[in-house]
């Protein structure tokens, strides 16, 4: 089948990665891709959020199924779009209703509430309330969690340990910080406890898989420091995610959420990535993202054993029931190289080299590009991702260090601790 991949990231290098193993796979294409995803398939000029262009391309190139990488295009509707324009199209993620699980931080607290899912008590506050939402956080404890509802590059999350700046940065916010995604702003209170990922794909009646799980690393600086990246590195499996962990996290998050989702006459079909707390060995829901996360899926996919793309096209048709998801029993961390000055500003186009010198890991492109004269060149802040194999953690992170450390670009850093607490 001929399948269009949505995207540019590391996220959707691994994805390509992954799907063009499949003997179902005739042609990949992927929509923009990155300097690193002609590797795997077509990189074809497409903005994921231009539906009409995407339908055209899809009807020129034969495409039997759509794969959505990033939220943007979920959460402005695609699936309604093509249900409408090519019914006939498989496609791989959530309709706008669905989508709201990550698009609306007050919509995905109002679902977890309606149906019993663990996460930290809120309230919402708006422009019209804001001195209510000044005087609720006087009722909370340090830190303060402060959220913007909608999607805002990944920054819209705010954690203040002095209340009078906890009750500025909320008139800043509802002010238009963050524009029109911090109109209302969600307020919770903080928990204490370490962070994990789980992924689930769903079908939209009551099957599901639960992937890999893994833990990313978000801040910029080693020993968890600094700004808040769009994540350093990864590593899959994670210790304390064991057996009676994620049974937990079955029994009181994932079933109830497909379940809520039926419920509420919402057909999901795709991703639904839970970012969990485990709070003194409960399990806790942070957030609700609608498709796969980035850096972790560039450590999933590698431990997915089993084909994807026959579980891509169940989900897609609704019925996941006879497939398997297999796992790869090794670990897996990968480590991310970023720009100079990243989360900050930082150069573009610079030149780089030695990728052909790692032989023992995968590199997942992400902020890549080829210049005039085909070279590869540096194009955002995370540039690429290095994923490696082990049987425990020291040994894969040694792998992927030693990758990271064989590449060159002017600028380059990363995180010399990635997976290091876990050990």
């Amino acid at each position: 089948m001929n399948i269009l991949l949505l995207g540019s990231g590391g996220r959707e290098a691994a994805i390509a990665w992954k799907i063009s193993q499949s003997p179902l796979c005739s042609k990949l294409f992927i929509g923009p891709g990155n300097g690193g995803t002609d590797a795997f398939g077509t990189n074809v000029d497409l903005k994921p959020t231009d539906f009409p262009a995407i339908e055209k391309f899809c009807r020129d190139n034969g495409v039997n199924l759509i794969i959505v990488g990033n939220e943007d295009p979920l959460v402005a509707g695609i699936r309604d779009y093509f249900a409408e324009k090519m019914p006939e199209m498989l496609l791989v993620g959530p309709a706008a209703d669905g989508a709201a699980l990550e698009g609306s931080k007050d919509f995905a607290k109002q679902f977890m509430q309606r149906h019993g899912i663990p996460t930290a008590a809120y309230r919402s506050f708006t422009a019209e309330t804001i001195e209510d939402g000044c005087k609720f956080l006087e009722t909370l404890k340090a830190p303060y969690v402060l959220k913007a509802d909608g999607l805002a590059a990944g920054k819209g999350v705010l954690i203040i340990s002095d209340l009078k700046e906890a009750q500025d940065s909320l008139r800043e916010m509802l002010g238009g910080m963050f524009g029109k995604a911090s109109a209302t702003v969600v307020i919770e209170e903080f928990l204490s406890g370490i962070e994990c990922s789980v992924f689930v794909l769903t079908d939209g009646h009551g099957q599901y898989r639960i992937l890999p799980v893994a833990k990313d690393y978000k801040r910029i600086g080693e020993g968890d420091t600094g700004l808040n990246t769009g994540g350093m590195g990864a590593v899959s499996p994670v210790p304390f995610a064991d057996a009676e962990f994620m049974k937990k996290v079955e029994d009181r998050i994932v079933l109830p959420t497909v379940n809520g989702l039926i419920k509420d006459g919402i057909d999901y079909r795709g991703f639904i990535f839970l970012g969990l707390i485990n709070v003194g060995g409960e399990p806790m829901v942070i957030e609700y993202n609608v498709r796969m996360g980035d850096p972790e899926t560039e450590a999933v996919m590698p431990r997915i054993a089993s084909d994807l793309l026959p579980a891509l096209v169940a989900v897609a048709k609704g019925d996941l029931a006879d497939v398997k998801a297999e796992e790869d029993p090794r670990t897996a961390v990968t480590v991310m190289a970023v720009s100079g000055g990243y989360p900050g500003s930082y150069p573009k186009g610079k030149l780089m080299s030695g990728l052909e010198n790692v032989t023992d890991s995968l590199l997942f492109h992400a902020g890549t590009a080829k210049n005039e004269d085909g070279q590869l060149v540096t194009a955002g802040g995370r540039v690429i991702a290095a994923t490696s194999y082990g049987s425990d953690i020291p040994s894969a992170a040694a792998k992927s260090f030693a990758a990271i450390k064989a590449i060159d670009f002017d600028g380059k850093y990363f995180r010399r601790d990635i997976a290091a607490d876990l050990c």
